[in-house]
């Protein structure tokens, strides 16, 4: 009867801390989108600042944010991806593949503003790109590399063993059998930290900050060689350190609501590849 009573109030002790945490997440999203979406008009999407960034919109902005974004996805994905088949598919084991993990495990957790330091170190001033979307992109590449590494190697060591020997059996290379066997089964769950990278990278303020970043710039870049607008970097300028933040307070909502609204739109057409690769993997 005891057992019974304490596993029914642990129960409701979970219950409400879901709650508590769920309802968090809706406070915070509805007092954004209260205060925020008064300003969400075609012109505030679709034009440049003015006037000191207290007026005018935020599309170079948007423009900015959506090439980092899609660069440090280019970048982190392919390296990540090739870098947890070797140590899942190839190394084994030893001790050097432990200390790489190790290693992956201790650099997710550096602060990002190092990521900056380092990024504008290599990438802007030893490389020459200056502050740049590819400066930008490769210092938010190798902030989310990690990330990507382990949630691709957790996807590998999801597949049984049993259709490695079966592929094997039938002839095929090691190499076939990760092309044609693993890597399409392992695909959605990859996504998964793909998803996860690109939400950590579109947040993100002070890697950009040293590297590819501008305060004001109310044009699209014409390379990725050009500096750019980006959202967080905006809406931290318009809230701390803006010509008038009284004037700019609803502009930093409205800012912050489309930077939501663009992470929301990203993970569900990750999420609906996602469903989509998982009904492909189960129809084959």
């Amino acid at each position: 009867m005891n057992k019974k009573i304490n596993q029914s109030i642990a129960f409701w002790i979970f219950r409400l801390l879901g709650l508590l945490v769920v309802g968090l997440l809706f406070w915070i999203l509805g007092f954004i989108i209260y205060n925020g979406i008064s300003v969400i008009n075609w012109e505030f999407l679709t034009t440049a600042p003015s006037d000191g960034m207290t007026s005018g919109g935020i599309f170079p902005a948007i423009v900015g944010t959506c090439c980092l974004m899609a660069g440090s996805v280019v970048v982190a994905f392919p390296i990540g991806v090739m870098s947890a088949i070797y140590t899942n598919e190839y190394a084994g084991n030893g001790k050097i593949v432990k200390f790489i993990r190790i290693m992956t495990n201790n650099l997710s957790g550096i602060p990002s503003i190092i990521f900056g330091l380092f990024g504008m170190t290599l990438f802007v001033n030893s490389m020459g790109w200056g502050d740049s979307i590819i400066a930008g992109s490769f210092t938010l590449g190798l902030l989310v590399l990690p990330l990507v590494i382990r949630t691709t190697e957790e996807a590998l060591k999801a597949i049984p063993d049993s259709f490695r020997t079966g592929s094997y059996a039938l002839g095929a290379t090691k190499l076939q059998t990760i092309r044609r066997v693993i890597l399409p089964m392992a695909f959605p769950n990859i996504l998964t930290g793909l998803i996860l990278a690109v939400g950590r990278v579109s947040g993100e303020t002070a890697p950009i900050l040293f590297t590819a970043a501008a305060y004001f710039l109310p044009k699209l870049p014409s390379s990725i060689f050009d500096q750019v607008m980006a959202l967080p970097y905006h809406l931290y300028v318009i809230s701390t350190s803006g010509t008038d933040l009284e004037a700019t307070r609803p502009m930093a909502y409205g800012t912050a609501l489309v930077l939501i609204a663009i992470v929301l739109l990203v993970n569900l057409l990750a999420s609906t590849l996602r469903r989509y690769f998982v009904k492909k993997v189960k129809t084959n």
